[in-house]
């Protein structure tokens, strides 16, 4: 399959000169690009020497990669600027060798255009160049997720690490009610058949014992699919407000059914007052909340 480049713009309402000098400035593009943690200009030999600098990015703690880059020179085209970037990694945990690519600014009548599109080869042949297919999407959504942090930023003065702090902390709280719904519907219900949530759904319904049972694993089964449905962004903000109402009429219908759940130990009341309170930070995070979704990934679409 052809590799196709990276490319990612996005509309601000900002000048050419403004969004130069927070993209070209080395400690105001590393606070800003996701791609990055550190970027150190190097002494230039001479005045008209390329500008060569140093990056780190850092994966996960303990897991640092670094690499090097070259800006290859800008050229301007009336009111247009392009500036051009060599770029690559010695390291053999990075899976970028060596790529080029360029950015691009250009004024219009509602502030400016700014794009990239760049490329890169991969190392390690043609398990690479699989390992790629996951990769490549991972880079050009961060690259638009970064370029849509950095539009904030100029547009209403949100510092990128505020942004950031919010974006993931949003996700995480998702993350956590998509496992809470899967583990809750599977585990105790299809899987296990706790005997507390048959003879709660029984004494709550009138249905029989063995009649719960049965109906129980369509509960779980429901709970999964809910927790799957939580990894999808669209759906985020219906079950959000859904659990604002739910998590208490659950809470007492637990009670109701078995009284001594409320004094067990990690009861069910501490547990869903919990999950009601991360609902509500998870709404009051979501507003505003950067996202990929607010560039253009395709050239003139």
């Amino acid at each position: 399959m052809k590799k196709k480049p990276i490319y990612v713009e996005i509309q601000m309402e900002s000048t050419v000169d403004e969004v130069w000098h927070y993209t070209q400035q080395p400690d105001l593009h590393a606070q800003w690009d996701l791609r990055f943690t550190t970027i150190t200009y190097n002494e230039k030999e001479r005045e008209d020497a390329p500008q060569s600098f140093t990056y780190t990015t850092k994966v996960m703690p303990g897991i640092v990669v670094s690499g090097w880059g070259e800006s290859k020179g800008t050229h301007e085209k009336g009111s247009v600027k392009t500036s051009s970037l060599h770029f690559g990694s010695p390291q053999k945990i990075s899976p970028i060798k060596e790529g080029r690519g360029y950015w691009q600014y250009i004024p219009n009548n509602n502030g400016i255009t700014f794009l990239t599109q760049y490329d890169y080869d991969v190392r390690f042949g043609k398990l690479g160049q699989l390992f790629d297919q996951l990769f490549r999407p991972i880079m050009g959504w961060a690259t638009a997720l970064s370029f849509d942090v950095l539009a904030r930023w100029l547009q209403t003065g949100e510092r990128p690490s505020t942004q950031y702090r919010r974006f993931f902390s949003y996700y995480v709280i998702c993350f956590l009610f998509s496992f809470v719904w899967l583990y809750q519907g599977l585990i105790p219900k299809v899987i296990g058949q706790h005997p507390l949530e048959i003879d709660m759904l029984a004494n709550i319904s009138p249905l029989t014992l063995e009649q719960a049972s049965h109906f129980i694993i369509w509960i779980g089964l429901l709970e999964a699919i809910i927790g799957l449905l939580f990894l999808l962004t669209p759906m985020q903000l219906l079950f959000l407000k859904a659990q604002i109402f739910l998590f208490p009429l659950l809470t007492l219908f637990a009670i109701i059914a078995s009284p001594h759940v409320a004094t067990d130990p990690f009861n069910v009341i501490t547990f869903n007052l919990t999950l009601w309170v991360l609902s509500i930070v998870a709404l009051f995070l979501r507003e505003q909340l950067p996202t990929a979704k607010n560039c253009k990934r395709k050239r003139g679409v």
